[in-house]
């Protein structure tokens, strides 16, 4: 655990454990003297700090090689919804159970998203720039904004961010398409969310106005919107990526805002983070830029250590662990 993790949870953790014998470990005390005896670690939101899965500080790189040292590392829990760092698929590969804190974040994230949903439809980017140049255009013709309602949002991966985000959407009136791994036939039009596959995004494409992407990084999704996707949306959508930056060409992303096909983009992931300073992106008047920040609020850290102390308690008892990665 980290040193801030060792002093907050300490406590709690003895209360778990009980009776049976553990150490407490701090993991920058565990790459100093060359640990490599651990059970369990938790990589918490300050392991990680500012890195990121493309570029790792040395610190960090430091703790990933120690856990690939650890013959005995049994499970591994971490502070992200999502499991697609190298290191934790590398040690999934050894054996290593990882468990992730997916839902801890998902109401934020799902209203980061909303966010910038209402930003992109009530054209705050162009509004914004407006105001820096202090002109007082009103928005009228073809500046005029479309009502919300009766609009069509496409959400790609129905997890809890996926669910909490459709429900803010049903109450604003637009339609809500959930993009589902497994369709849940008892749930098809329930609340007026209508279900489709991986397999059938295409078939509604066309009547998409927003696309809005939820899903954890898989082979399915890697690339899932691509410039065939892209091309399908009707001239003026929106897209929304709230999951992972992988799951997008970025090129095609890039030549569709470039076109005008594309109406605008919020995006708060990147196939490369950070996002480089030369990339495009940047200077798009009609693309909100967010550096992985959907997930952050100062809740988030209570949230996910008790996840872990849950899991911790099933650990202890053998039970099976929640969020588990497949």
């Amino acid at each position: 655990m980290s040193p801030a993790s060792v002093a907050q949870l300490g406590g709690a953790v003895a209360e778990v454990m009980g009776a049976r014998p553990f150490e407490l470990l701090a993991l920058d005390e565990a790459v100093a003297t060359q640990r490599t005896d651990a059970d369990v670690a938790f990589i918490s939101r300050e392991v990680t700090g500012t890195s990121t899965k493309h570029e790792i500080h040395p610190a960090l790189q430091q703790v990933y090689t120690l856990l690939r040292q650890s013959p005995g590392l049994q499970w591994v829990h971490i502070h992200s919804a999502g499991a697609d760092r190298q290191i934790y698929q590398d040690l999934m590969a050894k054996g290593v159970r990882i468990s992730t804190s997916s839902g801890a974040n998902a109401q934020v994230v799902a209203t980061v998203a909303l966010a910038g949903l209402l930003a992109m439809a009530r054209k705050f980017p162009l509004l914004w720039a407006e105001q820096q140049a202090r002109e007082w255009i009103p928005m009228m013709g073809q500046r005029m904004p479309r009502d919300l309602p009766g609009q069509t949002a496409t959400i790609v991966g129905w997890g809890p961010i996926g669910q909490k985000l459709g429900s803010l959407l049903l109450a604003l009136g637009l339609k809500v398409v959930a993009v589902r791994q497994n369709l849940d036939p008892s749930l098809q039009g329930q609340g007026g969310v209508e279900q489709v596959s991986f397999e059938g995004l295409a078939t509604v494409l066309p009547r998409t106005d927003w696309l809005i992407l939820a899903c954890p990084l898989t082979t399915k999704t890697r690339q899932l919107v691509n410039a065939h996707v892209l091309a399908a949306l009707p001239p003026g959508a929106h897209l929304i990526n709230v999951a992972r930056g992988e799951v997008v060409d970025q090129d095609a992303l890039v030549s569709a805002l470039q076109s005008g096909h594309l109406g605008g983009a919020f995006l708060d992931v990147f196939a490369h983070e950070p996002l480089p300073t030369d990339s495009p992106l940047w200077a798009m008047p009609q693309v909100m830029v967010t550096p992985h920040a959907a997930g952050h609020s100062d809740g988030n850290e209570a949230r996910v250590s008790q996840m872990f102390l849950d899991n911790l308690k099933c650990w202890t008892m053998g039970q099976a662990l929640r969020n588990v990665v497949a």
